[in-house]
């Protein structure tokens, strides 16, 4: 004789497989909470991988804190003069791994010679800095795939889909107006004074590849000097602001804080996070999807409730005999709660595997797609990724795989207490 309570056996013994329409509909339940689960597990992965790339590019890339000179009367940033003072005292802060000064700003770029079949402009955000401290506050350096990080002379180095864009290989002279140029042509013009200014000529000596095509495509990196001289700032110890890497990025807003009280008033701090809004809307975006994909999962649950309905409606002479023979309301009541876990957890286990497969296999799967349609479903020039990122966070998973149980056990309570209610007379009443 088993040793396994009757609530249990009983259950298992209704769920055995049968060739009638109730077996379908279980099917079909069990079916329900495994796509509602897959596509819960998919959708959050994908949020949360690109969410983490996203943060990992920005992080590697961009600067943890900016610092830069504000003027006294409007509080705009301004030119930075003897930014090395400015440098020495931040480095002093303890959370500070390195401190480097930078030019930033737009120019037109004009492809010229070399290997380049005909003329090619763009108008990319050039950014001067100081080739010895740039191995400390960014990993920039070390993500060449061609070429190599020299800056000397009227070296630049740009981005692999900038380089792709205009058709640049390492060799190649490009032209380089500055903004600046560009003004003083115009008011020169304005003044019916026909002023030409001759643009710089560089050389690529190396292209970078971040892996996020914002930086890559719209992005390119010359010497600190070169860049002061393009924007006219004269004075070498003259820069647009200095460039803070922190032992720890998600501190920005704390160290901000703390250089705003050991500096003093006339500075401007802006940390990378408020730099970049897109990582506020994916973490918005991810919150919103766990309540919308949940949905899903509700309304599998349904299949659940509709089952256990059936259930009921067919099983009524059993529930009058296990009464009539002293089974107690919670034990009836337990035959289909567990009638409903085992479905449940059937269910959770295939969408787990389902989805666990369909994120191993999403960049094969994408590939296939574009292949056959011929369009661009995950552009990189849109999202900024070569690939579909994903991440799978085990709590991520806990929490679906616990909140999609607690649905469908949630679903089984009305029909599970109404047959516990069943009086034994009126069960049996036309048999």
């Amino acid at each position: 004789m088993s040793k396994l309570p009757f609530e249990l056996l009983l259950a298992l013994r209704y769920l055995r497989p049968k060739r009638t329409f109730v077996a379908i509909i279980t099917l079909i339940s069990i079916i329900g909470v495994a796509l509602g689960v897959a596509v819960l597990i998919i959708v959050i992965s994908v949020m949360s991988g690109f969410d983490h790339d996203l943060r990992e590019k920005i992080i590697g890339f961009s600067p943890h804190l900016q610092v830069m000179q504000a003027d006294p009367l409007t509080g705009t940033s301004t030119t930075m003069q003897n930014y090395q003072t400015t440098a020495d005292r931040i480095i002093t802060n303890p959370n500070v791994a390195g401190v480097s000064p930078f030019v930033m700003g737009p120019v037109l770029l004009e492809t010229e010679g070399g290997t380049n079949q005909g003329s090619f402009q763009d108008t990319p955000l050039l950014r001067g800095m100081d080739p010895k401290n740039e191995a400390k506050t960014s990993r920039l350096p070390n993500q060449l795939i061609g070429g190599e990080f020299n800056l000397s002379g009227r070296g630049l180095v740009v981005g692999g889909d900038f380089a792709r864009n205009l058709h640049l290989q390492v060799g190649d002279h490009v032209s380089i107006y500055s903004a600046n140029e560009i003004r003083k042509m115009k008011a020169a013009y304005d003044r019916k004074e026909f002023v030409a200014i001759m643009p710089t000529d560089y050389e690529v000596r190396g292209v970078f590849d971040t892996g996020y095509y914002d930086f890559d495509a719209h992005v390119v990196i010359a010497s600190l000097d070169n860049a002061q001289d393009l924007y006219d700032l004269g004075d070498s110890d003259s820069v647009h602001g200095l460039v803070v890497t922190l032992k720890d990025p998600y501190q920005a807003n704390l160290v901000a804080n703390q250089l705003s009280k050991s500096l003093g008033n006339g500075f401007n701090f802006k940390a990378w996070m408020d730099d970049n809004p897109l990582l506020s809307a994916v973490v918005v975006e991810k919150g919103m999807m766990y309540y919308l994909m949940f949905f899903i999962v509700i309304v599998a649950s349904f299949g659940i409730t509709c089952t256990l309905i059936t259930f009921v409606i067919l099983k009524t002479r059993d529930i009058g005999i296990m009464k009539a023979v002293g089974a107690t309301n919670f034990q009836v009541m337990s035959v289909f709660v567990i009638q409903s876990v085992v479905i449940s957890i059937l269910g959770i286990v295939i969408g787990l595997a389902l989805g666990l497969f369909a994120l191993h296999v999403r960049n094969d799967f994408l590939h296939f797609i574009n292949r056959l349609t011929g369009a661009q479903l995950f552009s990189p020039m849109v999202y900024g990724f070569g690939g579909l990122p994903a991440l799978i966070s085990p709590s991520d998973i806990a929490i679906i795989c616990g909140g999609s149980l607690v649905i469908c056990l949630a679903a089984a309570i009305l029909p599970a207490h109404y047959a516990s209610r069943l009086k034994p007379v009126e069960a049996l009443r036309y048999e």
